[in-house]
């Protein structure tokens, strides 16, 4: 008998039960994945809490994940058995040595990149792609600012935009974290603990503004986020880790410089098979070209799931975590 980490209502780490599991067999459509590593995200922590409601309870969390398939259901065309896979997004249940997936939501992993890198790519990597290349496409000469330079999407955007030719400020909470945002190609590191970082970023642009704000943080940065654009220029809401950002008077967008605001997520730019399939291969590109490199800074047991939940929840991580199903 496999395992799996299951919720029957939600709340704390508490509520994260090891137990065992039984996948059963891949119905149509569906495929029979044998993980070999499993993504940590922000995101599960919002369908723990309940944030994010899971489609019902008792439900298996995780977003993300990599393997190899082991069976398929009747009609199944997008992968084969014995194929190595990866993806990101709906529906959940990632948190689980095996688990069966609608099929069209993998995709085939090159060999190049290993299952642990993969497992801490897809749901950020794809997620930086939608960030600079759908929301705002970044080019050479713009400058950015990006809240949690050296979390896992941070790095990402970080190394991602500046092979494109642009500048990065990135916001940080420690001196260390500076440093790993500096080495993945983050310009200008702000400790924002410290720092007065709107006006350190209208000093890096000379008053001017940064041309787009990726913001993940929500409500403790969302107002300050929007002075540090420049005159229409773009704030991307893609994550609320402080808290749910209040309503908005959308006339202050038009006194502070006739600004845009977005609140994407990556299922939406992902619905498609067409357009998945555009992100991960986008994606392995820079990976495989080393333009992008993915460092698996964590690595934990599947099983002490609550462990890594109190460590990411208490920014005691940085960059890209794993959770290994079979160690």
């Amino acid at each position: 008998m496999t395992h799996a980490v299951r919720i029957y209502e939600t709340g704390g780490t508490e509520v994260l039960k090891w137990e065992p599991f039984d996948p059963g067999e891949p119905g149509p459509g569906e495929a029979l994945v044998r993980h070999e590593a499993v993504g940590l995200n922000f995101i599960d922590v919002y369908h723990r809490t309940g944030l994010y409601p899971l489609p019902a309870l008792p439900w298996i969390p995780g977003m993300e994940g990599a393997g190899t398939v082991t069976a398929v259901g009747e009609g199944v065309t997008e992968v084969s058995v014995g194929q190595r896979v990866a993806y990101a997004g709906v529906p959940p249940g990632a948190y689980a040595q095996v688990r069966t997936i609608p099929a069209h939501r993998l995709v085939e992993l090159p060999d190049e990149i290993a299952f642990e890198q993969a497992a801490a790519m897809m749901l950020q990597g794809m997620t930086a792609r939608y960030l600079i290349r759908g929301c705002y496409q970044v080019s050479t000469g713009d400058t950015i600012l990006i809240h949690a330079a050296a979390g896992g999407v941070g790095t990402i955007v970080c190394q991602w935009v500046k092979h494109l030719g642009a500048t990065v400020i990135g916001t940080v909470g420690s001196p260390e974290k500076a440093e790993l945002a500096r080495a993945n190609g983050c310009d200008h590191p702000v400790l924002y603990n410290s720092e007065d970082w709107v006006a350190r970023t209208r000093d890096i642009t000379n008053g001017k503004g940064v041309d787009v704000v990726y913001d993940s943080v929500g409500q403790a940065t969302f107002d300050q986020s929007l002075d540090c654009l420049r005159p229409m220029g773009m704030l991307v809401t893609f994550g609320q880790s402080s808290g749910a950002i209040a309503p908005l008077d959308l006339g202050l967008l038009a006194a502070k410089g006739s600004l845009f605001v977005t609140r994407p997520s990556l299922m939406t730019y992902t619905a498609e098979r067409d357009d998945l399939l555009v992100h991960a291969q986008d994606l392995f590109a820079v990976v495989q070209s080393g333009a992008v490199k993915i460092a698996v800074r964590q690595q934990y047991p599947l099983a002490d799931i609550v462990r890594a939940h109190e460590d990411l929840e208490g920014r005691k991580t940085s960059g890209s975590s794993v959770l290994l199903p079979w160690g």
